[in-house]
């Protein structure tokens, strides 16, 4: 189990590398000057010499091979430069709107497990009709892009029948809509997943076995199917949790709030290089983490994996 964990590590450290060597020759590629964002003007407004001056301070006048390895030396000291836009350390814009970020990924993903539980638990193994209308749903919702069932939300819920806030973090109430239209897709594909699962596993011997000895219909599904349809739904949660962080973007955008992807998104925008490439490098690490804390829950679900790992 050590020499797994350890392999997913070094693995990880690749992912670090490719994401944010990805993502810096993107936005260097991309066109545009760094230094104007820096200067907050345009070419009429700025001078040359100013802009000339920008560009060496900030070794922006190096050959891009150049910036790249002294960008990569910055990360491995833990400095990720200074926004070029709002003029702070990158780590305190992203510690100014992580909260905000977490504030609505942790409720999502709440959400999320349990519509993907209740209703794999539910329909699995049930009449065909109702089998088949869960799917078709799912299939609906999963390939639904949030921000399309984020505005049938506000539409639905902040305009025809004005029960949650359309914008705003002020209260628990402007978390519902956003956290529904992050998990109603993601929990789409974890219910259809988990639902084939608790049917093949009701399929098996024990399960008679256990309906034989008096077990209800509900505790068989619950104590037993669910129990052994948790590795692949750890192993597929797993990716969505990682993929949360940058599944806000839009939401945040489209509800209003602040947070980590709505800075990513104005960052794009105006080319603020160092916080594109910093909220990257998290994304990243969130998913190596993740992904590390996945491979250890196997052990805890299903000791047999421990012994055969």
């Amino acid at each position: 189990m050590f020499l797994r964990i350890l392999r997913k590590l070094l693995i990880g450290i690749g992912v670090l590398w490719g994401a944010v060597t990805l993502t810096f020759l993107a936005i260097n590629t991309a066109g545009g000057d760094p230094a104007l964002t820096i200067l907050g003007g345009d070419d009429a407004a700025v001078t040359k010499a100013a802009l000339d001056q920008v560009r060496i301070d900030y070794g922006l006048d190096k050959p891009i091979l150049e910036q790249y390895f002294n960008y990569l030396g910055k990360i491995a000291r833990g400095d990720f430069g200074e926004s070029y836009r709002l003029h702070i350390p990158v780590t305190k814009a992203i510690g100014q709107q992580i909260g905000s970020t977490l504030q609505l990924a942790i409720p999502a993903s709440i959400v999320t497990f349990v519509l993907a539980v209740v209703i794999a638990l539910a329909t699995a193994r049930r009449a065909p009709w109702i089998r088949s209308l869960a799917s078709n749903t799912e299939l609906v919702l999963s390939s639904m892009p949030s921000f399309l069932i984020g505005i049938a939300l506000l539409l639905l819920f902040s305009f025809a029948i004005p029960i949650f806030p359309a914008s705003g973090s002020e209260s628990w109430k402007s978390l519902i809509l956003p956290s529904f239209a992050i998990a109603l897709p993601v929990s789409s594909v974890l219910a259809q997943v988990l639902r084939n699962d608790i049917e093949e596993i009701l399929e098996l011997p024990f399960i008679l076995t256990s309906r034989t000895r008096g077990m209800g219909d509900a505790s068989v599904r619950i104590l037993h199917a669910l129990r052994h349809a948790l590795i692949p739904l750890i192993t597929l949660s797993g990716f969505i949790i990682a993929g949360l962080l940058g599944g806000t973007v839009v939401v945040e955008t489209l509800f209003s709030r602040p947070g980590v992807g709505r800075l990513l998104s104005d960052s794009v925008s105006v080319k603020d290089v160092p916080i594109v490439l910093g909220v990257t490098t998290l994304s990243a690490l969130v998913y190596v983490t993740v992904n590390v804390l996945v491979d250890i829950s196997y052990a805890i679900v299903d000791p047999r994996i421990r012994i055969s790992r």
